[in-house]
């Protein structure tokens, strides 16, 4: 089975199907995902995706030098999950491999006053990956239609135009969201969305452990905490995202995020893939340049 086989297999998995409607309850946060897994079982599943993420650092480094050669197409990812849902650990490990002159990590956090001066996509827009660059956006624009949602008193800072703030008002911001997607795309950037999908009982577990851990007592915030008493809105305001903004050009993905492992596992596998599938190949030189490095060539053998 070749790569783009396997992969096609993880992505009809977790891909979410432009028009089909997504119900969180419904969707599994294990790595149980089919009967082949469960066939497999815990162990030789955990040994074939460490053996799996493994090599997909070595061919992402590969993948990254055409990209970055080639200066056609930029890659896009975005990660968005609940709170200990595992987006730093899966950027660690996932990207440990590549060079850090050709991939830039932008972590979104509480907007500041300038960026509220300006329209709510705009932090974001600035920090888009060049051509030949690898993007990360921790949290991205969709804080927008998600923290912003549960909490609509924060649009009282975003300085907008007076109207209703209802479900029109939130259609509106997904069709901006995805129309903008559209002109990335058409413009070279592919755009990878993860949803890191971590069930409410790992989410405490995860939180336990910043707790009783002391070297993992700098990861503990009491909004973590405030933010799990909205688990039921925050689980709405995701199937509206993932059901309003999954489109064929920039679709997202449910990652299954209970065990790590599998988690980094997919979603290295996804973003090789997606980036091989372009057909990059290293760029060609013209007669003119072939002239210069023979010229060079033979400068340096006479010294």
């Amino acid at each position: 089975m070749d790569r783009f086989e396997r992969t096609k297999k993880f992505i009809d998995l977790t891909k979410v199907e432009p028009g089909k409607k997504i119900k969180l309850c419904e969707v599994e946060t294990g790595w149980a995902q089919n009967e082949e897994a469960k066939f497999l079982g815990k162990g030789e599943l955990k040994e074939r995706a460490h053996k799996l993420l493994e090599e997909n650092r070595a061919q992402l480094t590969e993948a990254q030098d055409l990209l970055y050669a080639n200066h056609t197409y930029s890659i896009l990812i975005i990660l968005q999950g609940r709170d200990a849902a595992g987006k730093d650990g899966t950027i660690k490990h996932v990207m440990s491999g590549v060079n850090p002159q050709g991939c830039r990590v932008v972590s979104f956090k509480q907007p500041s006053t300038t960026e509220l001066a300006h329209d709510f996509m705009w932090r974001q827009v600035v920090e888009l990956p060049e051509k030949g660059m690898i993007g990360i956006f921790n949290r991205s624009h969709y804080e927008e239609v998600l923290v912003v949602k549960v909490h609509p008193s924060l649009l009282e800072r975003q300085n907008l135009p007076a109207g209703k703030r209802n479900e029109e008002f939130w259609r509106d911001r997904y069709e901006d969201i995805s129309n903008y997607e559209r002109y990335l795309v058409r413009n070279g950037t592919i755009i990878l969305k993860f949803f890191l999908n971590v069930s409410k009982k790992e989410q405490k577990k995860r939180f336990l452990e910043r707790l009783e851990v002391s070297d993992k007592n700098w990861k503990f915030s009491e909004s973590d905490l405030a933010e799990r008493d909205y688990w039921d809105e925050y689980t709405k305001a995701y199937e509206d995202m993932l059901n309003n903004t999954s489109t064929k050009w920039a679709p997202w993905f449910i990652i299954p995020a209970d065990y790590k492992w599998f988690a980094r596992a997919l979603v290295g596998d996804i973003i090789t893939t997606s980036i091989y599938a372009l057909g990059i190949k290293c760029p060609v030189v013209d007669e003119q340049k072939k002239q210069a490095i023979e010229t060079a060539r033979r400068k340096l053998e006479a010294e």
